[in-house]
């Protein structure tokens, strides 16, 4: 019988060197935001953070070493990492979106791929390194358009190039794990694959709920392409606090956590893109949205679930947040920016509302997550 994770330790974090890749993103702020709340000491490789951008209105840099730089160099790669000499690494750095992978093809690949390659092979010369956390995609897999959610064991693809690089990071991560980091005393590495994470903050152009926020906050009606598509949509958190979960198992040398985890919503809480419009909208007090001209784009996938079996069994992880508890997080998150709010005060707010969550939605045999 495996064991379970650990409880959690309250000074797990405080002190602990971290090196995060893609902190200049929607994903990455959020999770230094959390790692910075904890005491964690991180050092950012990143890209120049896009304006506007969450890593720029919660002033993410304020509370880490930032390092501007391209996965996709390895000499950067390198220094980010002996500088950083990491005991936990995560690693977010992408390429992350699917219609801007068809205009950008190579670079999605160079990113996707032999960036995680560069990342990896840096950790191999890391000497104080406990963990490595590589972020993929809940697209990574073989998509069948089936009713049926995927399993950490089913096949990797992609029929997009964003979709497939995910898929070959996959199997670039499995590749290390078992050359470089099975060997007893070396780094456990672990991939983690999340559905659509949402949350304040979020600005990418061609992804859902920053479309309709933006369209809102103009004044107008949000254009929505593909009504029909159905997505495992949760908050950014959710995936965030089982990422933490899955680090710190692996730092404690917790050898069956280095696997490949789902963490998705409830079952409910998979909902066509319509559903979000419709609620969206209505929680923000505007007036509904109206079909894209642009529906007949590039190929997207119409149905999308994980089965996190895995995660509730083992770690004890349980969504915290409902997706319409998220919905409204985003629209109290945006609608206060823009009444004047400081953006890291709320931020921080909602960050602290939900560990509150997420202690009480973590299993009985876990104690709650670090203070």
């Amino acid at each position: 019988m495996v064991s379970r994770a650990a409880p959690h330790d309250p000074a797990f974090w405080r002190g602990r060197r971290v090196l995060l890749t893609g902190h200049t993103g929607f994903k990455g702020g959020w999770l230094a935001l959390w790692l910075e709340a904890m005491g964690a000491e991180i050092t950012g490789l990143a890209l120049p953070a896009e304006d506007p951008s969450f890593f720029r209105q919660a002033l993410i840099a304020e509370g880490l070493t930032h390092i501007e730089g391209d996965i996709r160099d390895q000499a950067v790669v390198e220094a980010a990492v002996a500088l950083a000499a990491p005991e936990v690494v995560f690693h977010l750095a992408a390429q992350p979106l699917v219609r801007l992978s068809y205009d950008m093809p190579v670079e999605t690949f160079a990113a996707n791929v032999q960036g995680t390659v560069h990342v990896l092979d840096a950790c191999r010369r890391a000497p104080d390194l406990k963990a490595i956390v590589c972020v993929t995609s809940d697209k990574c897999y073989d998509n069948r358009e089936w009713i049926w959610p995927y399993r950490e064991g089913d096949p990797m693809g992609g029929h997009d190039p964003y979709s497939a690089s995910k898929g070959a990071a996959e199997l670039v991560i499995a590749a290390y794990r078992r050359s470089f980091f099975s060997a007893p005393g070396a780094p456990l590495l672990a991939s983690v694959r999340a559905g659509n994470v949402i949350g304040g903050g979020d600005w990418a152009k061609n992804r859902l709920v920053p479309d309709i926020v933006r369209a809102l906050l103009a004044g107008g009606r949000p254009m929505i392409r593909n009504p029909r598509s159905m997505r495992p949509w949760q908050h950014v958190l959710e995936a965030l606090g089982g990422y933490l979960l899955i680090a710190e198992a692996l730092a404690r040398g917790e050898a069956w956590a280095a696997t490949g985890w789902n963490f998705g919503p409830d079952e409910e809480d998979a909902r066509p893109v319509g559903w979000i419009a419709d609620r969206l909208t209505h929680v923000w007090g505007a007036q509904g949205w109206d079909r894209s001209p642009d529906a007949e784009g590039p190929h997207e996938a119409h149905m999308l679930k994980l089965d996190c079996s895995q995660a509730r069994t083992m770690l004890g992880w349980r969504p915290a947040w409902g997706l319409g508890e998220a919905l409204d997080r985003i629209a109290a998150w945006h609608k206060g920016v823009a009444a004047g709010e400081d953006p890291r005060a709320l931020s921080l707010i909602q960050l602290a509302a939900y560990r509150v969550a997420f202690q009480a939605a973590l299993s009985p045999t876990h104690r709650p997550w670090p203070a």
